[in-house]
């Protein structure tokens, strides 16, 4: 819940009018209420528009939820499900998860699926365990979907902190590994305009998802230049 529709244009603006190389893919998820507005700002610049989360049923009595199909006519070609601020503040289990990734399926859009462990399964050499079994219990059993996963660390998200550069590339092989070929991971625990280029030149890393470095017109358009 993060800028209004002045500060968000100015954003969009701002990363519309910077020049990157054509083979840099930039995705942006604003809030719902800010849909409309960013698809005229980013126009025929190449960004892509994506809601922050979708319902699993396509209508309905689900007062305060958005269907994947209105996220289409709002003009988004991806949604964002499982963020870790999901799984924790609204408790959607791997179940839901999957039912929304379903519905996101059916209506035509591409998914950016979120996994990532919390600090106890760090610390108790559990992470890739349990970031490989949420893997497999956000995603429906078979999907023809364009998807690809963002990694993030739940206990880095915020801290200023980050697994250990081994630590993230062992994460994104065994998610590579359990995936095959085709499909992108990127690493979204606390990236920013400083630790961006080094984050990106890690084996298996093919991109990032910013959270509040995003907020930031300068860093991020610094951060679309890096390849």
């Amino acid at each position: 819940m993060n800028l209004n529709r002045q500060s968000a244009s100015a954003l969009l603006k701002a990363m519309a009018g910077e020049a990157v190389d054509s083979a840099v893919k930039r995705l942006v998820f604003p809030s719902f209420t800010l849909l409309e507005s960013a698809r005229q700002v980013i126009g025929q610049s190449g960004i892509e528009l994506g809601g922050q989360d979708c319902h699993h049923e396509g209508k309905g009595a689900h007062t305060g939820d958005i269907s994947a199909e209105m996220l289409v006519e709002a003009g988004c070609s991806w949604v964002l499900l499982g963020h870790s601020e999901r799984r924790q503040n609204h408790n959607e289990s791997g179940e839901i998860i999957a039912k929304k990734f379903a519905a996101a399926e059916a209506a035509g859009l591409s998914v950016m699926l979120c996994v990532g462990e919390n600090r106890t399964e760090r610390e108790n050499g559990k992470a890739v365990e349990s970031v490989l079994k949420m893997l497999k219990t956000s995603m429906p059993s078979k999907t023809d979907a364009n998807f690809a996963i963002a990694y993030e660390p739940v206990w880095a998200i915020g801290s200023g902190k980050t697994p250990t550069p081994k630590d993230i590339t062992t994460m994104h092989q065994a998610l590579h590994n359990a995936l095959g070929a085709g499909v992108a991971v990127l690493y979204g625990g606390s990236a920013n305009a400083e630790n961006a280029a080094e984050l990106m030149a890690l084996d298996g890393v093919d991109g990032l998802l910013i959270g509040g470095a995003s907020l930031d017109a300068d860093a991020i358009n610094a951060i679309s230049k890096l390849r």
